[in-house]
């Protein structure tokens, strides 16, 4: 008994040096981890872009998600960007 405690005590040490690590790694600006979340736009219009070579149709797509950025750029509809 005394033997599955102490690999559970281990474990949650580990666990819990390896978070750390990971957040530290994340301060430091390699990775998103936990406190910075990544835009999921940036993400869809890289896939996009790519889905516009392979289909050409979807370049519809692309040219109105960017006539849209450029008009909300303009009005200065833009979210207000968190930097925490």
């Amino acid at each position: 008994m005394l033997k599955i405690f102490l690999w559970f005590l281990l474990l949650a040490a580990a666990m819990f040096a390896l978070d750390r690590l990971l957040l530290y790694i994340e301060k430091r600006g390699w990775i998103y981890y936990r406190k910075k979340k990544p835009s999921s736009s940036a993400l869809s219009n890289a896939c996009l872009e790519v889905q516009q070579l392979l289909e050409p149709s979807k370049k519809y797509v692309v040219e109105v998600k960017k006539d849209e950025k450029k008009q909300q750029a303009e009005t200065g509809d833009l979210p207000p960007v968190d930097k925490t």
